[in-house]
């Protein structure tokens, strides 16, 4: 064993020099991990920014999507629809048609709601439904959607919904339209369900009166928080979809707010907060792209010229 000796090193203590030689080392590990870390962060620097995130994320069973439905799924007004389903089955008269038809020439021509317009819409709708079954009205609206609504769906917004129903999230409409009319329109889509304006009704037969008020404004934010807290939503999670500043309250309550074919204000709006905005439209309104009034006027006229036409087809 003492001829391994040689092998086993010498203890002794540390002399200056060793010590200056550790002092050394030690320093020049510390710079060169410095400069190592310094690379680092250049290189992430100079590196691409990263591809924007998944959305909507696939799986997340807490987040859901709100859709508002006049002029964001649907070109034009649900009730507008509606009542001109109604008209061609005799619920109501021309005089009415043609106020139905010039509220919803402007609502097409303006891409904003006219709070007067929409209370008188909502008022005559109501008058003409009193007093007739719940499941009348449903099954009519059935036949309306076919006719005058099935051809005025957004392929783009459209398109929007199918993502997140895709990523197996819920997908509500929020409107103030009927709610009867709304879930007709959910069903055909293939949506989750429909938040709408409800029709007061004593055994299954309208009252003439509504619940509460109109789903308009600050409203449907309330249903949509109400609804979030139901179905156990993350509301930061959420997206919600709409065209009209009206709805800035709805849209302010979710994590991913969407302007969808936004009016003026709206537009300036979600520029402002950096909201996503998207735009089907082949065309600008007419404030934008400078047509004349005449032309206004004419498109008016055409409105009122196709509900004579539709009455004297109908005589």
């Amino acid at each position: 064993m003492a001829a391994l000796g040689w092998l086993t090193p010498r203890r002794r203590s540390a002399t200056a020099r060793s010590v200056l030689a550790g002092e050394a080392a030690a320093e020049a590990a510390r710079k060169s991990s410095l400069q190592l870390e310094l690379e680092r962060e250049e290189a992430a620097a100079t590196e691409p920014e990263a591809a924007e995130p998944e959305f909507p994320v696939v799986g997340d069973v807490r987040a859901a999507a709100f859709f508002d439905l006049d002029n964001t799924v649907m070109q034009g007004a649900a009730l507008f629809h509606f009542g001109r389903g109604l008209y061609k089955r005799k619920f109501f008269q021309r005089r009415e048609l043609a106020r139905f038809a010039w509220q919803q020439a402007w609502f097409r021509l303006a891409g904003v709601e006219d709070p007067e317009h929409m209370q008188d819409a909502r008022d005559s709708a109501l008058s003409i439904v009193k007093g007739h079954r719940v499941s009348e009205l449903m099954s009519i609206g059935e036949e309306i959607y076919d006719e005058y609504m099935a051809d005025r769906i957004w392929p783009g917004t459209r398109s929007l919904a199918q993502a997140h129903l895709d990523a197996g999230q819920k997908v509500w409409l929020v409107t103030a339209a009927p709610v009867e009319t709304a879930t007709i329109i959910a069903r055909r889509l293939g949506l989750t369900g429909a938040l709408g304006t409800v029709a007061e009704s004593i055994d299954g037969v309208y009252t003439g009166k509504l619940v509460g008020e109109p789903l308009h404004g600050p409203a449907k934010a309330e249903a949509v928080r109400a609804l979030a807290a139901a179905e156990g939503l993350d509301l930061n999670r959420c997206a919600a979809y709409s065209d009209s500043h009206n709805d800035i309250p709805m849209l302010s309550l979710v994590g991913h707010p969407y302007a969808i074919n936004p009016d003026t204000k709206l537009r300036r709006h979600a520029k402002d907060r950096d909201w996503r905005l998207r735009d089907y439209r082949t065309g600008r309104k007419a404030a934008k792209v400078g047509i004349p009034a005449a032309a206004g006027l004419g498109a008016l006229a055409g409105g009122t010229a196709a509900a004579v036409a539709l009455h004297r087809r109908r005589r």
